[in-house]
């Protein structure tokens, strides 16, 4: 039987972090087999991770995307599921076999500036969703209830504050947004039943294609669906639950895989609605009146509903995800604890949200512009923090039989590629 987890004090020890003694180079013993309670108690970390990919930006940039260029960008979300999954993988390796929390062993091996570089890079990230998070929070309950967007989103902004007030934050987190994902999965199952898209053209839509003015929105696709930030956040999740080798392989098939795959299929869900509607009534969704309306035309004011759901539910969910993953992660990076109920974490979980709030606030006239921008803007941050993922997760030292294998590092050269490629074009598109 395994010695149970222990804290110990080691050179690289920091304050209120565990040490699995299970996490050495050697292999891990054959896990028991678990009872299905057993499997869902693995599910969280990667639904976190998938919380915070599918938010108002991801739904916003995937209506645009579905109402100007029909079904012919459903590839890159295809393409960025894939790759989101392979980094989520090596991020949940690094959450099991490092003593430390992530960025506290790259500073470690790395040294220090390279991860106080990295989580000031997360947190300028977090500041950037936070907006799409605070805008798509109070457009979508007003259109539920009526009323101003901005009281709304002040509203969820307070709402979400409160929800993080909680002593045993990541927990209550992890517990709300399993829900959340489940009831959004069902929203826009719902909304795809009415709109019956053409599942031919849709699946002609993988096949990868770059339709004229597209350059811009497949770049804010990337940044939202092919989320490194929040592939670099699992390791956390992983941490706080204490998981260990032998539990790898159950986590991969009932949380890193489905917890990544679901918001990928309700994006491109998203993306053959707004095409189906095109098809149907010519209507682009421009505002996001218009993307609520997308909806109308096939299920009256239920479907305008039913995107409004679906709407604050992404906003709500991303922006609890968000604000905790940049508040923990700078807080680690400044060597203040790597726990997302640590103080300091609180306080830079309260600027992230006062960010959103403040710049949603200043800036009223073109909502949607915003969101995309501010997703855009994200791959500029997202090449470092991919290396990072991949050099750690290549140390021998570090990760003993967990280490990355051949196609390990294939496909994390593929996304280091494809974000790179995307940060050139978002430098050339802005400077142009």
């Amino acid at each position: 039987m395994s010695e149970p987890n222990r804290t110990i004090a080691s050179p690289h020890h920091r304050r209120g972090q565990t040490v699995n003694p299970e996490n050495n180079l050697a292999p891990a013993a054959p896990a028991k087999r678990r009872t299905f309670l057993g499997y869902l108690a693995l599910m969280g970390p990667a639904f976190v991770v998938g919380a915070w990919q599918f938010g108002p930006g991801n739904l916003t940039t995937a209506v645009q995307a579905g109402s100007r260029f029909d079904y012919t960008l459903v590839w890159v979300i295809a393409v960025s599921t894939i790759l989101m999954i392979f980094f989520t993988d090596m991020s949940v390796r690094l959450g099991i076999a490092t003593p430390t929390s992530l960025i506290t062993s790259i500073k470690d091996h790395l040294g220090k500036w390279v991860g106080v570089l990295a989580g000031f890079g997360v947190f300028g990230i977090t500041l950037m969703f936070s907006v799409g998070n605070a805008v798509g929070s109070g457009l979508g309950l007003s259109l539920i209830f009526g009323g101003s967007p901005v009281l709304w989103t002040v509203v969820c902004t307070a709402a979400v504050g409160f929800v993080l007030a909680f002593r045993n934050v990541y927990g209550i987190v992890e517990k709300a947004l399993l829900v959340i994902v489940v009831l959004m999965g069902l929203a826009f199952i719902a909304s795809t039943v009415v709109a019956q898209p053409d599942w031919y053209r849709s699946m002609e839509g993988m096949v990868p294609s770059l339709p004229p003015g597209s350059e811009i929105l497949i770049v804010a696709l990337v940044g939202t669906n092919f989320s490194i930030n929040a592939a670099f956040y699992t390791s956390y999740g992983i941490k706080e639950h204490r998981r260990t080798r032998a539990d790898y392989r159950d986590i991969t098939l009932v949380d890193t895989i489905p917890g990544i795959v679901a918001p990928g299929i309700m994006t491109a869900l998203v993306i053959m609605v707004a095409a189906a509607v095109l098809g149907k009534t010519g209507a682009e969704a421009g505002t996001i009146n218009a993307l609520a309306s997308v909806f109308t035309p096939l299920a009256g004011p239920v479907g305008a509903m039913v995107f409004a759901l679906g709407l604050s539910g992404a906003a709500f969910s991303s922006m609890i995800a968000n604000a905790t993953a940049g508040g923990t992660m700078l807080s680690d990076a400044l060597g203040r604890g790597a726990q997302a109920g640590s103080p300091t974490a609180r306080i830079f979980t309260g600027v992230i949200l006062a960010f959103g709030l403040i710049i949603t606030l200043s800036f009223q006239a073109s909502p949607v512009g915003l969101i995309v921008i501010a997703q855009s803007l994200t791959v500029l941050i997202a090449p470092l923090l991919g290396v990072l993922i991949i050099i750690m997760a290549n140390r021998r030292s570090i990760m003993g039989e967990l280490r990355n294998k051949w196609w390990h590092n294939l496909f994390g050269a593929i996304g280091l590629i494809a974000i790179i490629a995307s940060s050139i074009r978002l430098i050339t598109t802005l400077l142009g």
